[in-house]
């Protein structure tokens, strides 16, 4: 039997659950995870790589008053408290707003022109370095991948490098990047597990 972890970037699988209009909670994920082991593969833990939503005080663009953004992270707290569950957690920044159409509307622009526009800090770091953590201590033989960033790549490297194999898990539909193929040892084809 080998001993796996499963790692989920979960900007990425949100994007193709919402794609594939799935409903997207920590039953779901755990699904997912879960749906990417074999019969012959043990799991040693699941790592979830995501952000909380945004909380704070804006102010809008065209007529300068203030907008709050409020969200929770109980549904990260529910998908840690799982079994074998790890929940590593990067920072949403905001970077102000953005025009929904390109180019600009030449007639007068309210703040409905505008979406905000967030940033996920320390997710792909968060990644990197616990597949370097898994090289350095051996304790799996393979690390099963969800993502479609190739900022993974020099970690993915370095872990085939130190002897462990590489799964990039991909679902129905959804086309990597070639590059994170090139650079993993197998793909494997996840079904969308069944609500």
């Amino acid at each position: 039997m080998s001993k796996v972890a499963v790692l989920i970037d979960g900007g990425h699988l949100r994007v193709l659950a919402k794609n594939a209009n799935l409903t997207y909670d920590p039953d779901f994920i755990e699904k997912v995870a879960l749906a990417c082991v074999e019969p012959d593969e043990t799991l040693l833990r699941a790592l979830y790589y995501d952000c909380a939503p945004y909380v704070g005080k804006v102010k809008l663009p065209v007529s300068g008053n203030e907008q709050e953004f409020k969200g929770s992270d109980g549904w990260l707290r529910q998908l840690e408290a799982k079994n074998l569950f790890a929940v590593r957690r990067g920072v949403l920044k905001f970077r102000g707003f953005k025009p929904k159409k390109v180019p600009i509307a030449s007639a007068a622009l309210s703040d409905a022109d505008f979406k905000p526009d967030f940033e996920q800090k320390g997710v792909d770091m968060r990644i990197g370095l616990d597949i370097a953590n898994f090289s350095a201590m051996k304790s799996v033989d393979r690390i099963i991948l969800i993502t479609g960033d190739t900022d993974c790549i020099p970690a993915m490297k370095h872990a085939r490098i130190s002897g462990l194999q590489i799964v990039l898990a991909t679902v129905p539909t959804h086309r990597v990047a070639p590059e994170l193929l090139w650079h993993s040892d197998f793909e494997r084809r996840v079904a969308w597990p069944a609500p």
